[in-house]
């Protein structure tokens, strides 16, 4: 491609002085006048301005960065206050979920009755429960219990949900139309009323039950969003460029849909994690969730609720703690779903 000019060229000034030799103005230069040619007047060649920036044209517009929707919902979220904060919360509630030893050294289940229901004192900055357990121990431990469970009632969900509604989508036809009464079934169960009945049969007060039936309820839900997510990514022309090439259903599921149709679960799952903690919470609460001896808010918001008159630090600080986590996560699923809807950029 030609140079827009031609610096072959000596562009420094050649125009003879006024009033020079030569005999006559408006004549021909002559080239003795202007003196002898050192290195400063040898030819130069021009620099194009836009040269200097990488990834443009010659003379063209600037290329694009090249960027993808991963890391560009990387980049928004990195300048989101709202996801910074719910983040670091997030993060704390998780350490302290695996290492409560690392801000409550005290024993959760020891309890002096000659302390019941003693208000703040030194050490104990929650004071202590109808038992003389410390409020501020039970509640570091508490955290363990919702956020096992509503993390692993969310994978659960969300795997399943997604490749159920996946395949459902992908392919169509009575398999379709057969997940779909299915999901109506799941969805005509009130969830409450199903965890009273599925619940009050399990004798074990451990997280597993609690999880299986939150598991139970909830895929139907990720299962739409997957679904309608990969019905829309499959009719796009690189699904079809790789049908056309002879690419296998598995491969054109793995590696050309679901990258590309996984980000409305993410954004689902995220905001119904903080859900499924405050129902496993109220189930606990009901009496059919998580029963003692496990450490849970909700045990804690049950056995205080009756005595919120006379001793309201007991209720106050677990329900404090299963708001604040309830609301980090739901924070987080809203700044997830602004940096990957393009809709909203």
């Amino acid at each position: 491609m030609p140079e827009p000019f031609d610096t072959r060229y000596d562009m420094t000034e050649a125009i003879a002085p006024a009033g020079g030799g030569g005999g006559g103005g408006g004549g021909a230069v002559d080239p003795a006048a202007s003196g002898p040619r050192g290195l400063k007047d040898r030819p130069r060649r021009l620099t194009l301005p836009w040269r200097k920036e990488p990834g443009r044209r010659l003379g063209g517009p600037a290329a694009p960065t090249g960027r993808g929707l991963w890391s560009d919902a990387w980049h928004d979220l990195r300048r989101n206050p709202v996801f910074i904060v719910s983040a670091l919360i997030i993060l704390f509630l998780v350490v302290i979920a695996i290492w409560p030893q690392l801000i409550a050294s005290g024993n959760p289940y020891h309890g002096d009755l000659a302390r019941a229901q003693d208000g703040p004192a030194p050490g104990h900055p929650f004071g202590y429960d109808l038992q003389g357990r410390d409020v501020y121990t039970r509640t570091v431990y508490g955290a363990r219990a919702s956020i096992t469970v509503g993390i692993c009632a969310t994978l659960g969900a969300a795997l399943l949900g997604s490749a159920l509604g996946g395949l459902a989508g992908y392919f169509g036809g009575w398999w379709d139309a057969l997940l779909s009464r299915i999901a109506d079934v799941f969805f005509g169960i009130p969830i409450l009323l199903g965890g009273l009945v599925f619940l009050s049969v399990v004798t074990s007060g451990s997280v597993w039950p609690v999880v299986g039936f939150i598991v139970l309820l909830g895929w139907p839900q990720i299962s739409r969003i997957a679904r309608g997510s990969v019905v829309t990514v499959k009719e796009h022309d690189y699904v079809q460029a790789a049908r056309a090439l002879g690419a296998s259903s598995r491969r054109t599921l793995l590696r050309h849909i679901a990258p590309n149709a996984v980000a409305p679960v993410i954004v689902v799952a995220t905001i119904a994690l903080g859900t499924y903690i405050s129902l496993e919470a109220t189930l606990s609460f009901l009496g059919v969730g998580l029963k003692p001896p496990t450490v849970s808010w909700g045990i804690d918001i049950s056995s205080a609720a009756t005595q919120i008159r006379n001793a309201p630090h007991m209720l106050l600080w677990p329900a404090g703690a299963l708001s604040i986590t309830v609301l980090a996560f739901i924070m987080l699923g809203d700044a997830v779903r602004d940096a990957l809807d393009p809709k909203l950029r």
